[in-house]
């Protein structure tokens, strides 16, 4: 489509199926090198087919130039290039390098598709072909008969010829899109008549049966193979050879000479000869063996030579062998010569177009066939039933060139057959047959008018199609069963074609219309009706011819619709149908759920109040007496009208449920109620168990997690930002600053890797303690939401030290030590340690910094006491970058930290 808009030709979407696309590929020439330019670019950007896919895929692997090239036979454009003497000559094209794949070998070519071997040169054709016959390989053999490809068109409809859509400005419009067709200009190259019997007739003449019968009007000679049957007063079979010098040998009787004789001939002189030796005797001979007769074929052929055939072989059997005539070569003269005595002329068209060739004389040896320069041609295109190039013998008429052809198809506008005539050596003309007015209904007179017309070498005629439309014709489209074309009469109404409303799909609009085109321009203009009274006989419309009947859908234009949403099995928008009511659209909607407030709805309509606004009005419904019967609580519904069914207050925290694990006495899934605290929730699941540790809870909540993991995406985004920005001190050496950034790079890495290996964590800071009674209905006594998990741990015995020291680990806990004692015991911050910013995480989440107090990044963190569960981090110190870099690596350590302490708490 692109490439045809691009060489300013317009073509329908509708009209590229298989069928036209193939019949494009076939007849023009540039589609079909384009097609082989998209085919290879194609098969580049796949980086090529392996071995075994080329084998699988046979011949569909073949360029669509050779495809072409093997399916049928030139275009007329070759026939004029005297260069072109190898156009069926395979081999040539082989050798001209045409396609991406002559670079490879014969035996590559081969292993990829046997059927490519007619393609190779005649040396390695031979090669391979002599290697199958020697290995028995039937299976190769039967393969290149099984897999040859037909590559026919799909049958089309001559008298449908193509066509070519212009832009359409009423794309919409059924009579336009007819109108809007034009015949192409560019008129399809077309092939050689008669040329493609040879190349998709049989080539492998190795392959051909020898098994032929000989009649007894064969005649013998050297090589022929005899068996005698002998019976009668003496029961003897034996074989002889007809020798050299034309005799064979027969027992007690000598040498006999039959080459010469007929098969009939000769069976008398041996009945005669043995009959003297055998009384009695009868004798039956029969053919074992035919001999090779070597004949030449030259002239205009594809492979002109000597070949070596079956004595039943006649010229045409030659003909075949050597491939046929070149372009330049003559299909309705072959002649046979034995010696300098033409035996006779062979006419190729018999075959071809009767199915007949009479009194071919057989082959002898040493004759030759030669095939002459064509004679005069003249090319058939258009409305005809075999578009072609046709060479001339004795036709000199129109008529008789329009036999060949095969006559005119009845689609043929008989005053429109245009001649373009070459006037020798000098200039074209453009002629037109005179075909009088009652041609059509007249054959003889059409044939007298085409047999005046004489035809002449390097004609081209144009049979020109028939109009592709139809000026008697009304159409139908849109909402009804059988849309289409219709047939038109004077004064015709409109009532002819719309009886009934059984005509049309449910629920028509009232409003309907006809697109009349107006002669003499065929200008449209729209007739505007009503649907009902057409119907009912109440407004009878004459149609004109091209009229277009347009039915609408009730929902088609401008539908109008109304909207429920709420507590009902299917909210959304409906159509609105004619009395429909509040509720009805509720049953229509599938009826209330559960949830509903079944007493009374809200609608809100829209009134347009003097044509020029819109006022917005509000109500509420009595819907379940509306739903009892009560017309009264009813409510009209206008168009765009919305129905709002309330859900009941509440219902969204039923069946709302949390999940207690740990060390409370029932542990399990609890339901909640809206405003429940965590404290009656602890007493409803028995409260702790003696093992308990309520200082180190952990409550995960579904929103904060939601939140987390939103914050964790942030923060990775700001470290690889802040990374991109780093940058090293002006006055640092080249191989510091690469040191330093190559030291922040992997810096960056491991932080990323470690933020997005950690799952975000839901945890909620709680601060409670093992006896309920001290915080219950306090700050710390936290309302409840649905998917909540409360985890309480057992008592912890340890005190974990992680970071940057020398021994990560959990440590024994020693009540009244401080957070030095312990990381004095885990060997020390090590090098790499941000001493200066080190924290210590409760073992409820809360974070301690620099200070003894629970206040973040203040006091001395170090004199800290700790508690059982506590985490002291020593974060890693930050190497170089700007400040903004430094607090994200902090915010990410932090993160890091928070996520390990709650596993830690849930873990032990």
């Amino acid at each position: 489509m692109q490439k045809a808009q691009e060489q300013g030709r317009t073509i329908d979407p509708d009209d590229l199926d298989d069928q036209s696309l193939f019949q494009m590929i076939r007849d023009d020439r540039s589609v079909r090198s384009l097609t082989a330019r998209e085919i290879q670019k194609e098969n580049a950007s796949d980086g090529g087919n392996s071995d075994q896919e080329n084998r699988n895929e046979g011949y569909d692997n073949e360029p669509a130039d050779r495809r072409m090239s093997r399916a049928g036979a030139p275009d007329d454009s070759d026939y004029n290039n005297p260069n072109n003497s190898d156009f069926n000559n395979p081999d040539s094209r082989e050798a001209n390098g045409t396609n991406s794949r002559e670079s490879s070998s014969p035996q590559d070519r081969e292993s990829a598709n046997p059927d490519n071997r007619e393609f190779l040169s005649p040396e390695n054709r031979e090669r391979l072909n002599g290697e199958d016959r020697e290995s028995g390989n039937p299976r190769r053999q039967s393969e290149r008969r099984e897999r040859r490809p037909e590559n026919r068109p799909p049958p089309r409809d001559q008298n449908q010829p193509a066509t070519s859509s212009l832009k359409n400005p009423y794309p919409g419009l059924s009579s336009t899109k007819d109108l809007y067709r034009q015949f192409p200009s560019q008129e399809a190259r077309l092939q050689r008549f008669g040329a493609s019997i040879f190349i998709h007739g049989t080539g492998n003449t190795d392959l051909l049966p020898m098994d032929l019968p000989a009649g007894p009007d064969y005649i013998l000679g050297p090589g022929d193979g005899l068996f005698i049957n002998l019976w009668g007063s003496v029961s003897q079979r034996f074989k002889v050879t007809v020798d050299r010098g034309g005799q064979i040998a027969l027992p007690e009787a000598g040498g006999v000479m039959v080459a010469g004789q007929t098969v009939a001939a000769a069976q008398q002189l041996i009945q005669k000869v043995l009959s003297a030796q055998f009384k009695n005797a009868r004798i039956d001979i029969s053919l074992t063996r035919l001999r090779t007769v070597r004949v030449y074929v030259v002239g205009d052929v594809a492979q002109p030579g000597a070949y070596d055939l079956s004595s039943l072989s006649t010229p045409l059997n030659a003909l075949f062998a050597a491939k046929g005539p070149t372009p330049q070569g003559s299909l309705r003269i072959l002649r046979h010569f034995r010696g300098n005595q033409l035996v006779g002329e062979i006419d190729l068209y018999d075959l071809i177009l009767k199915g007949m060739l009479l009194d071919l004389d057989r082959l002898q040896p040493g004759d030759s066939i030669l095939v002459p320069p064509s004679g005069a041609q003249i090319t058939m295109a258009g409305m005809v039933k075999r578009p072609a190039i046709y060479e001339l013998r004795n036709e000199k008429e129109l008529a008789e060139v329009l036999d060949l052809a095969g006559g005119l198809l009845v689609s043929a506008a008989l005053r429109q057959i245009k001649v373009e005539r070459i006037e020798a050596h000098e200039k074209r003309v453009m002629l037109s047959a005179n075909i009088p007015d009652n041609a059509d209904a007249n054959p003889a007179a059409l044939r007298q008018a085409l047999g005046n017309f004489a035809v002449q070498d390097g004609d081209r005629v144009t049979v020109s199609p028939i109009l592709p439309y139809s000026d008697s014709t009304i159409y139908l489209q849109g909402h009804v069963f059988r849309p289409g074309k219709y047939s038109y009469h004077a004064g015709m109404e409109i009532a002819e074609v719309l009886r009934s409303y059984q005509e049309l799909l449910p629920e028509p609009a009232e409003h309907a219309e006809i697109v009349r085109l107006t002669p003499p321009d065929y200008r449209p203009r729209v007739i505007d009706f009503k649907l009902g009274d057409v119907l009912d006989g109440e407004d009878p419309i004459v149609l004109e011819p091209f009229d277009t009947i347009r039915i609408f859908g009730r929902y088609e234009i401008d539908a109008p619709k109304v909207s429920i949403y709420g507590e009902v099995l299917r909210p959304g928008e409906y159509p609105l149908s004619d009395g429909m009511t509040a509720s009805g659209l509720v049953r229509m909607a599938g009826g209330f759920k559960r949830s509903a407030v079944t007493s009374e709805a809200d609608i809100t309509s829209y009134v347009v109040q003097n044509g020029e606004q819109v006022r917005v009005q509000h109500a509420t419904l009595a819907i379940a007496k509306a739903l009892a019967g009560d017309s009264g609580a009813d409510f009209l519904l206008k168009a765009n009208d919305v129905l709002t069914i309330r859900q009941l207050s509440g219902w969204k925290d039923v069946g709302t449920s949390m999940i207690v694990k740990g060390e409370v006495l029932y542990p399990g899934t609890y339901g909640i109620e809206e405003g429940e605290k965590l404290s009656t929730l602890l007493k409803r699941a028995g409260g702790f168990r003696p093992m308990a540790y309520p200082e180190g809870a952990v409550l995960e909540r579904v929103q904060v997690r939601q939140i987390a993991e939103k914050s964790k995406l942030q923060l990775i985004q700001q470290v690889e930002m802040a990374g991109q920005n780093t940058k090293s001190p002006i006055s640092a050496s080249a191989t510091d600053q690469a040191a330093l950034l190559a030291s922040v790079s992997a810096q960056q890495e491991q932080l990323l890797s470690t933020l997005r290996r950690q799952p975000a964590s839901g945890r909620l800071v709680i601060n409670i303690s093992d006896h309920i009674e001290k915080w219950q209905n306090s700050v710390n006594d936290i309302e409840l939401r649905a998917g909540d998990m409360l985890t309480i741990p057992k008592k912890p015995n340890f005190v974990v030290v992680t970071g940057q020291v020398y021994n990560s680990a959990a440590l024994t806990y020693m009540p009244g030590m401080s957070a030095r004692t312990y990381l004095r015991q885990a060997g020390g911050p090590t090098e790499m340690a941000n001493k200066k910013d080190i924290y210590i995480i409760r073992a409820n989440g809360s974070i301690v910094g620099r200070g003894g107090n629970r206040s973040l990044w203040e006091g001395n963190t170090l004199s800290t006491t700790l508690r059982r569960g506590d985490t002291i981090v020593v974060p890693e110190k930050l190497l170089g970058g700007s400040q903004a870099w430094k607090n994200v690596i902090d915010s990410v350590q932090v993160v890091s930290s928070l996520a390990i302490a709650a596993r830690v708490a849930v873990s032990f």
